[in-house]
């Protein structure tokens, strides 16, 4: 691996490092883009060594790493869906009585009885 390569890792370490800190997942579409837009003119001045096509990259990888395929938790995200249904379920579950199990006693002890 080149040393501009391992630059552009770390730079790109840094990008979802921040992202994550800075709450940016759960910020609206364009207040993603006027965050990334800053944190782009801020990697550009912390990393000199890469070219405005790195930073394009890296731009597109942070705007990906914010809607990826599967949703972070957003309101509305069917994991929210599937969050209610299960908790209806337990609490479905919850109210049926539980009953003792009968028969014969198992485990330390059971020759005693």
């Amino acid at each position: 691996m080149t040393d501009r390569n391992k630059l552009k890792d770390r730079a790109r370490d840094e990008l979802f490092s921040h992202i994550n800190r800075c709450g940016v997942l759960e910020a609206a579409e364009e207040d993603q883009k006027v965050w990334m837009d800053e944190t782009m003119e801020y990697l550009g001045e912390r990393y000199p060594d890469l070219g405005e096509s790195d930073l394009r990259d890296l731009y597109t990888l942070g705007m990906r790493f914010c809607r990826p395929a599967i949703p972070h938790g957003r309101p509305g995200s069917s994991s929210d869906e599937v969050e209610v249904e299960v908790e209806a379920k337990v609490d479905a579950d919850a109210s049926t009585p539980v009953e003792e199990p009968q028969g014969e006693t198992v485990g330390a002890g059971a020759g005693d009885a």
